[in-house]
């Protein structure tokens, strides 16, 4: 049986900016709990957390890491997550397995890139959000100006729960006292602002508060306390030093008293039905006693173990032994070992009770995202997806030696098993193998696990930019497939019509044919070849998106007509009809951060026009440093980590998101056109 209930359980996520100090943070709160020994530290490599060599190598994590520990009667289950953009994935990934996120924020250098991200993110997720003010213990910080700035970027809900004291030696918490010495800001004041915040969530508690004017009990405001952290009403702000460990007793008095248990939390969005079709909100009741059901949020292929699931549990008990589905399958698999992480280490367990995070290995169909459950009862329900940016970073890759090309496609589909921002992608037409990532450390990181872990080396390139064609106007198109070479021929003609849909739309056929012209038997051979014709591409070589094709007549013959002929007459159909319909090319529009010295805001002005880009805005960091905020044709990226570092001394760094499709201009559109008809002609 379990140690502890449902009730006595917290989930948290570490979510913030690279360098904040998230996993040095876990570390103390480990030690400080008693779940170790001694405090291992990042620079040495010795965290529970940063147990990968490539994470001790790089100095900062890769990868989300879970552990938990005991702290007043509760059972705290804790995501290290990565901070630096690259690895945003696993950091949002994390979100989907707790109720609160600790949004920590480095004392030194303030709002970051990730901590704007990771706050909206979570308030997306409409979980419950505290920020930690980390390394309080640093030289020359303005906190005061850092809580200002915290409360005009987040909102005035962000409110002190404790202050810095004796020169950030130790700090006051300021719920539960009302009087006491801070370095700055008076105690009894964020005392008062608190209470006054808090009690506004309860019309009876307030009319009493206001009536008699005495301190609610710490009893009576745990319910409002629960209700303002979950409607974003109140985002608690804490101050900490994982190096000396000022703050991390209040830290984790916080979480057992404050942070919500997975009965107070908000419910998670799932939803029963098919994307697509027609859905409906599912209500998973964190109850020891219903169905199971929980949910995949991080997938490890393992060299030992296997693949890894790990999941957090929503409904039910997981006991080991027991019978669970994988999504909509109807063949279960057993739970043969069931574990608790800490770190790197598996511990096994018996049972997982809803609120808590766990573990099976060896299970092939478990994916990211999957929902597990014990009954047929919960067939087709799913978790709300999380919007995660879509990676745009790509290389070319292909293997050193002959003969591992197999091998090649094996790794990269572990590597992309365990990453929703890794994407392995084959082109036929330019018999590329292109990986993409949120960026050229990604890529990097990806490249060096493939090289330590799976001992193969590959050649890179920059790969084909993923333009795409699309058309602007309406057109008709028929091709008749005649062929006849003695005995059986081929026949079969179709009639189609082409419009074109919004940026987005996708593809979409419609078989409007009356009267059988074309049997409905070789409906899907002309389907087959639309697509093959979309494929090639009609202006410059790349995939035709967007648009509607409409097959409206057509003939066939009693004793000629095969399947062949009406997939080569759909695919030359369309072409034609492509042709016709004002064809034209489209490139990736990427969103650009470009974090700099002041100093260089010019230059890097100047190069970003000159690749076709324009600057929305800028924004100051603070230290001699601003972010450049702009967008940009992927197609003049190739090179701009190298032009960056040369314009910036090696200061510079920028993160891409995607943006939209939009039209290449004119003159580029002629230049690929002539070279894709030159290439057409020598095929």
């Amino acid at each position: 049986m379990s140690k502890y209930t449902t009730e006595a359980l917290r989930s948290v996520a570490l979510v913030g900016h690279g360098a904040a100090g998230k996993t040095s943070l876990a570390e103390a709160l480990l030690f400080a709990s008693g779940a170790i020994s001694a405090k291992g530290s990042v620079e040495k490599g010795s965290t529970v957390c940063d147990f990968d060599a490539q994470e001790k190598d790089a100095g900062h994590s890769l990868t989300s890491a879970i552990v938990n520990f005991g702290h007043e009667n509760t059972h705290i289950h804790l995501i290290d997550t990565p901070g630096y953009p690259d690895f945003a994935g696993q950091s949002i990934a994390a979100l989907a397995g707790v109720d609160t996120a600790l949004v920590v924020v480095n004392a030194q250098t303030g709002i970051e890139l990730m901590t704007e991200r990771m706050m909206r993110h979570a308030a997306e997720r409409k979980l419950c959000r505290m920020i930690v003010i980390n390394k309080i213990d640093a030289d020359n910080l303005d906190l005061p100006g850092l809580v200002a700035d915290i409360r005009e970027r987040f909102g005035k809900q962000c409110m002190l729960l404790d202050l810095p004291a004796h020169g950030a030696a130790d700090v006051v918490e300021v719920l539960e006292h009302d009087a006491g010495d801070a370095d700055f800001e008076s105690v009894a004041a964020a005392h008062r602002a608190l209470i006054d915040q808090i009690v506004e969530e309860d019309e009876d508690l307030l009319a009493q508060y206001l009536e008699d004017g005495a301190d609610p009990s710490a009893a009576a405001l745990h319910a409002p306390f629960e209700k303002a952290l979950r409607e974003g009403h109140l985002i608690p702000i804490l101050f900490v030093s994982a190096k000396t460990g000022a703050g991390i007793k209040e830290l984790l008095h916080a979480l057992a008293s404050l942070a919500p248990n997975p009965q107070e939390g908000n419910p998670p969005p799932f939803y029963k039905g098919e994307p697509g079709d027609k859905t409906e909100p599912f209500l998973a009741v964190p109850d020891a006693d219903k169905h199971v059901l929980a949910h995949v949020f991080k997938v490890v292929a393992d060299p030992y173990m296997g693949k890894i699931g790990i999941f957090r549990v929503h409904q039910g008990t997981v006991k080991k032994d027991m019978q669970l589905f994988v999504g909509d399958s109807k063949r279960p698999f057993k739970v043969a070992h069931l574990y608790q992480l800490q770190g790197k280490e598996s511990v096994e367990v018996d049972q997982l009770l809803p609120g808590d995070i766990g573990a099976v290995a060896k299970v092939d169909e478990i994916d990211f995202d999957c929902v597990l459950h014990d009954s047929h009862d919960e067939d087709h329900i799913h978790l709300v997806p999380l919007a995660f940016p879509t990676p745009m970073a790509g290389l070319a890759v292909e293997t050193k030696k002959k003969g591992d090309e197999q091998r090649l496609f094996d790794i990269l589909n572990k590597l992309a098993v365990e990453d929703p921002t890794f994407v392995v992608e084959r082109h036929p037409t330019s018999n590329e193998t292109v990986i993409r990532g949120l960026g050229e450390i990604h890529l990097k990181a990806k490249l060096e696990k493939m090289v330590s872990q799976y001992k193969l080396e590959v050649d890179t390139k920059p790969p084909r930019i993923p333009y795409r064609e699309t058309i602007t106007g309406s057109a008709e198109g028929v091709h008749r497939h005649k062929k006849q070479s003695g005995g059986a021929g081929q026949f079969g003609e179709v009639h189609l019509r082409i419009e074109p849909k919004e940026r987005g739309e996708g593809f979409e056929f419609v078989d409007a044919v009356k009267g059988g012209v074309i049997p409905g038997v070789f409906m899907a051979a002309v389907e087959k070849g639309v697509r093959q014709g979309l494929e090639g591409g009609v202006v410059a070589g790349y995939a035709v998106d967007d648009l509607k094709v409409t097959v409206f007549d057509g003939k066939t013959h009693a004793v000629d007509g095969k399947e062949v002929a009406f997939v080569v007459a759909g695919r030359k159909a369309v072409i034609d009809a492509i042709r016709a319909a004002k064809p034209i090319v489209l490139e990736p529009i990427v969103n650009i951060e470009i974090v700099v010295p002041e100093s260089a805001i010019g230059d890097l002005a100047g190069d970003l026009s000159s690749r076709r880009g324009h600057i929305t805005g800028t924004d100051g960091r603070g230290h001699g440093m601003s972010a450049i905020n702009g967008e940009v044709p992927l197609a003049e990226l190739n090179d701009y980590q190298s032009r960056l570092k040369s314009l910036t001394g090696g200061q510079g760094s920028y993160t891409i998101e995607f943006a939209r499709y939009s039209a290449v201009p004119p003159n580029v559109q002629q230049q690929m056109a002539s070279k894709f008809q030159l290439h057409d002609e020598d095929e």
